[in-house]
């Protein structure tokens, strides 16, 4: 028969939980085999840590109190499938790390378009946890270190006996003194509280592709946040927006733009010069010039995401007609109009192309 659990630790039946714990802890320093060379100690130490895992636990408290013979009376099916297929937290399979991966982080910038032409570079200011520049990570006071946990003896686990269906089984669990990472913080950093990071503004320098459009999105590995204890970086993910261009916007890779051209430059031809968004640009109107046709110019446009090719400037002509002519100005046109005999407004089949054209490349925000 199992021996009681209260004589094992020596207190009362009716010992309060910080009496149960102060006597755990003077037997576990008294009988830690790494302390206590006598062959009797790990059996020992053993069942201390069994008697304090169910009294320290109010509810296997209240069964054994009840009649439960070494904790439960019975072991739950987690506590049997635990002991069949790998055995408790962390399947044995030591200590936890206490240095784990930071957090991912995402940011949105806004970009011109004049940005996206050629790509540029900029720097940005972000707001995110870095390595402690006190402990460098290491969680504790400067001249300290961690220490092997006394009642694991480094493991991160203990062992519990638990009466089952299938008779006494032993699962492990996490070690309650070291939560389960086999060390014990006994000087923590003032700095960062024990946690090996910080709170701080941190400068990066981020190259803006040229041809990404709103909604993209660029992985920066490692320019997340820094891990809990020392532990490397989380990426940081920046997500980019176009903004809104008064006189141009975009299909794809090209540019497209509205000129604004005279009746008699539409009718006699004329060059001009106009300001994109990377220079000067000749533009030569041809005589007889449309309303809605289109001048492109080659390679003008946004360079390609993936290469060096550029699209194009594709410029829409907009022909002016004078709303206010005198009686001079009225009469040069009337005698145009009879020397030219132009034929008399006529319906024609519907350019649904044309139009279609104009909304799809001009009128997009």
């Amino acid at each position: 028969m199992a021996a009681d659990h209260y004589e094992v630790l020596g207190v009362s039946r009716d010992a309060t939980s910080e009496e149960i714990k102060k006597a755990y802890r003077r037997l576990a320093r008294e009988l830690h085999p790494d302390v206590n060379p006598s062959p009797e100690a790990p059996e020992k130490f053993k069942a201390v840590t069994h008697a304090y895992d169910v009294l320290s636990d109010p509810q296997q408290r209240q069964q054994y109190d009840m009649g439960g013979q070494g904790g439960q009376a019975f072991g739950g099916f987690g506590d049997i499938f635990e002991t069949f297929f790998g055995g408790g937290f962390g399947g044995g399979s030591g200590p936890r790390e206490r240095a784990e991966r930071g957090q991912d982080a995402l940011i949105r910038i806004d970009v011109a378009l004049d940005d996206i032409v050629f790509g540029t570079s900029r720097e940005i200011t972000i707001d995110t946890a870095v390595t402690c520049t006190t402990c460098h990570g290491s969680c504790c006071q400067p001249g300290t270190s961690p220490t092997t946990c006394t009642v694991c003896g480094g493991q991160g686990m203990v062992q519990r006996q638990v009466r089952s269906l299938f008779g006494n089984v032993v699962t492990n669990q996490p070690c309650n003194a070291c939560q389960g990472y086999g060390t014990v913080i006994e000087s923590p950093c003032t700095e960062c509280s024990g946690n090996g990071r910080i709170r701080a503004k941190r400068d990066i320098t981020i190259d803006i592709p040229s041809g990404i459009d709103s909604g993209a999105r660029m992985q920066l590995r490692g320019g997340g946040e820094a891990g809990p204890a020392g532990g490397p970086n989380g990426d940081l993910f920046i997500e980019f927006r176009v903004l809104h261009h008064d006189v141009f916007s975009r299909d794809g890779d090209d540019l497209l733009c509205t000129l604004e051209v005279s009746m008699t430059d539409a009718i006699l031809g004329a060059e001009t010069t106009i300001q994109s968004l990377d220079g000067e640009v000749p533009v030569e109107i041809k005589a007889g010039t449309q309303g809605a046709d289109i001048i492109t110019i080659k390679d003008r446009g946004i360079t390609k995401l993936r290469g060096n090719n550029r699209g194009d400037l594709k410029i829409a002509v907009q022909v002016l007609t004078p709303s206010r002519l005198n009686h001079k100005e009225k009469e040069l046109v009337r005698k145009l109009a009879e020397s030219s005999k132009p034929p008399a407004p006529t319906l024609s089949h519907f350019q649904q192309g044309m139009f279609s054209k104009l909304r799809d490349r001009f009128f997009r925000g």
